[in-house]
């Protein structure tokens, strides 16, 4: 797969903190532009806001979020941002208090009672609650099959709504998985098997392995594709293959809004009418994927790793528009491409977050488990020379 603007390079030479930080506040900054129009089309958010949105808008209601439906009570718009966003700080809390890669378990043991139990700012609710009074359904079934169920954590996705509710808060693992799409895939499947089954613990995964693989030096958006290529399975193997392979043809979103749509609907349930799902949506397959995850990737490519095209061709593509650009702008992010300053800035202060400090803990942890790694390495090394196997001679 090529495309002209797919060649356009990225600094090979960024340190980690700024690929971390740039991978984090990029997905908080996609996720709080996305918010206001998510759910609608592209001919619908240029009906509402006059055009394609640019930055940061209002609510789609305006004065009338609070009662407005589908969507009151919750503040979309003007800086705010989603679950998404409350879920990826949630999990870098986990390895901050872990400090070492996570498990199902991990989920069970720190990330559920952190969402029962620590209030903090919600941002769409204007007050300071426990973030499970935000959540989405498909996040509170952790609460419910962990916490009053007692699942097992490593089977307790099973039986949830297949959707990107795991994959849209996995940019952390790709993160201390850094330049190893490998190991970031099969942490974040292992993570996700707590929240999510079939294809959307797949999209956990995947999304995890893009992250990590953008974070390489000399990594592009092709790159990141072919390194998410080479670990997906099934239908969200297939769906990326063929989104990514239209998105290549196009550099810029506007004419890609429509084709990647066309692409990317054999393998999405959810259907045409994305408020009113097909009676088939979100139900296990090895078929089918999530949209978000191969159009959030289908837009790097169109960018050509650019943050600000791909997060905004993730904003005007509508439907699920918050997830799409929460995982452009981690993948564009980590590609070392530059979240503008006065979009963070607003988020931040929106949103009364700190988008900076989670990276700042993130990057300790990872160095932190990249030294464990080290170590159990070379101990391995040494066991399986022992064995009469190729060793290092040290």
């Amino acid at each position: 797969m090529t495309s002209e603007s797919a060649h356009i390079t990225r600094p090979g030479g960024l340190p980690l903190d700024e690929r971390i930080t740039g991978a984090l506040v990029g997905a908080a900054v996609g996720d709080a532009l996305g918010g206001p129009v998510e759910g609608y089309s592209p001919e619908q958010i240029t009906e509402r806001h006059g055009g394609r949105v640019h930055g940061v808008v209002g609510p789609w209601n305006g004065d009338a979020w609070r009662t407005a439906r589908p969507v009151a009570p919750y503040h979309k718009g003007d800086g705010h941002v989603t679950d998404d966003t409350l879920m990826t700080h949630a999990l870098v809390r986990v390895y901050a208090t872990v400090r070492d890669h996570l498990d199902a378990y991990a989920v069970a043991d720190h990330l559920v009672p952190d969402l029962m139990t620590n209030p903090r700012w919600i941002p769409e609710l204007e007050a300071e609650t426990i973030p499970l009074h935000r959540i989405f359904l498909a996040e509170k079934w952790l609460v419910a099959r962990l916490h009053y169920g007692h699942a097992d954590p490593r089977e307790a996705g099973t039986g949830n709504i297949v959707n990107c509710g795991a994959a849209m808060y996995m940019a952390p693992v790709g993160l201390v998985n850094a330049a190893h799409p490998a190991a970031a895939y099969a942490e974040a499947l292992d993570v996700a098997g707590a929240h999510q089954s079939s294809y959307g613990r797949e999209a956990a995964g995947v999304l995890a392995a893009a992250v990590a693989a953008a974070c390489a030096p000399g990594a592009t958006a092709d790159s990141v594709v072919a390194a998410c290529l080479a670990l997906a399975k099934d239908g969200t193997r297939e769906a990326i293959e063929k989104v990514c392979d239209v998105a290549a043809r196009y550099s810029d979103f506007e004419s890609a809004l429509g084709p990647l749509r066309e692409a990317v609907s054999p393998y999405d349930t959810v259907g045409p009418d994305y408020r009113s799902p097909s009676l088939g949506a979100r139900r296990p397959s090895r078929l089918h994927a999530v949209e978000e995850l191969p159009v959030a990737l289908g837009m790097v490519v169109v960018a050509g790793g650019d943050f600000r095209h791909a997060v905004l061709g993730a904003v005007n593509y509508g439907r699920d528009c918050d997830s799409i650009a929460t995982m452009a702008g981690a993948v564009t992010g980590a590609l070392g491409s530059p979240v503008p300053e006065e979009w963070a800035k607003t988020v931040a202060e929106a949103s009364r977050l700190d988008l900076w400090e989670p990276a700042v803990t993130l990057t300790g942890v990872a160095r932190e488990v990249f030294a464990r790694d080290v170590d159990r390495r070379r101990a391995h090394e040494r066991a399986f020379a022992e064995l009469g196997g190729p060793g290092c001679s040290d």
